[in-house]
């Protein structure tokens, strides 16, 4: 545990250059004349710590000491930290002293601090960062994993779960697992997992190039295809939730928009968040359900 204490505080001091004999005792949870020691350890070991007392003073290395950076380029270094940095945003245990140490090789700490990864959406808790770092673990080790699911239509299920990988994709986190109840594999959207707990129980299944959540599996000559007409007040929605070659901007002033999407009640509830600045154009079927829906809302006003 010392050697390790001691091997983490060179590159720490490395890395922040001029630092307190408290700080490194908060740091490491230790006491100041436990530092001290360390620091008396580290100078016998020939590591050139300088050490000041009073006013202004602390702990450094001395001038021109460096630790051998001929293993990482500058752009693997980047790379190597961008990594980190993920990992820490999922409360890796190990992820802010490895990026202490690597930031010490380089002694350019500032350059760590251009990214910042938060998996967490906006107005959450700290629970839902705990919820990746628990789905990292389950994933990596292989626990059996349970929780409460509310699918598009906000009904609640109780799924175990034997978990593979985190999908990103189209602005949401998506977990990809075998689900016990349906026998297949399948995705869900971590916004929607209520309730994790990682189970003791260790399973063996791997995700395959085979293994495609049903979810992705539909033929797309199944689904749909709707030719949407927005007015431009909404435009600065539009770049932010298609894709450019979705969206045509015609000489009407107004943005014509062609995507699929099946017909149920998420997609109308989307439809609908766009007020009257969207007008279904195709297919017919949609039409008619989307005026039902509105009608259903200006009942409610009457």
């Amino acid at each position: 545990m010392q050697i390790e204490r001691l091997v983490q505080m060179v590159f720490y001091i490395a890395n922040h250059g001029h630092v307190t004999a408290k700080e490194l005792s908060v740091f490491f949870h230790v006491s100041t004349r436990t530092i001290y020691r360390d620091i008396n350890t580290l100078s016998i070991a020939g590591i050139p710590v300088v050490s000041v007392k009073g006013t202004g003073g602390g702990i450094s290395l001395m001038d021109g000491y460096t630790i051998d950076k001929s293993l990482l380029s500058k752009e693997e270094w980047q790379s190597v930290c961008q990594g980190l940095q993920i990992l820490q945003a999922t409360k890796f245990p190990d992820a802010e002293m490895a990026l202490s140490k690597i930031g010490a090789v380089f002694r350019n700490a500032s350059e760590l601090k251009w990214l910042d990864v938060d998996f967490s959406y906006w107005g959450s808790d700290e629970k839902e960062k705990i919820k990746i770092s628990d789905l990292q673990y389950a994933i990596l080790n292989k626990h059996v994993i349970s929780f409460h699911y509310f699918n598009s239509e906000l009904k609640e299920s109780v799924r175990t779960i034997e978990p593979l990988r985190l999908l990103f994709k189209s602005h949401a986190w998506y977990m990809t697992g075998y689900c016990r109840c349906r026998e297949e594999i399948r995705n869900f959207r971590l916004s929607r997992v209520k309730h994790l707990t990682v189970l003791p129980e260790i399973f063996e299944r791997e995700l395959s190039l085979d293994d495609s959540p049903v979810s992705e599996c539909r033929e797309q000559c199944e689904i749909p295809v709707f030719k949407l007409k927005f007015s431009p007040e909404i435009a600065h929605r539009l770049y932010d939730e298609f894709r450019e070659d979705q969206i045509c901007l015609c000489g009407d002033g107004y943005y014509y928009v062609t995507i699929q999407y099946d017909l149920n009640n998420w997609t109308f509830h989307y439809l609908l968040s766009f007020g009257k600045y969207v007008e279904v154009l195709e297919p017919e079927a949609a039409r008619v359900m989307l005026r039902e829906q509105a009608a259903d809302i200006v009942k409610l006003y009457t």
